[in-house]
């Protein structure tokens, strides 16, 4: 029985050293601050509003990507649909064309 308290003294010692050092990390409160209930987002004062206005600004830029890419399926589209590029019956392709 001695043998096993004295090999359990070193191991509960580290390892309470470190639940001791990740408390402490910014990990540590993170995690203390979402068991809390909390987000961990923090949206008041000028940060928050600084967040909030280039999120704003990805929003615009991911439609109006969206929007580019609407214009290019539709003009595929139409290159597709069209017969620009089609060989008539009968007709080879050649090297020249």
């Amino acid at each position: 029985m001695e043998g096993v308290v004295a090999l359990l003294i070193p191991i509960i010692a580290v390892g309470g050293f470190f639940a001791w050092m990740i408390a402490l990390s910014p990990v540590g409160k993170a995690f203390a601050e979402r068991l809390r209930g909390g987000t961990g987002l923090s949206t008041r004062g000028a940060g928050g509003d600084a967040v909030l206005q280039e999120l704003e600004q990805l929003r615009h830029e991911v439609a109006e990507l969206a929007e580019r890419v609407d214009f290019t399926e539709r003009l595929l589209a139409k290159g597709r649909d069209g017969e620009t590029g089609k060989l008539a019956p009968g007709e080879r392709r050649t090297a020249s064309t």
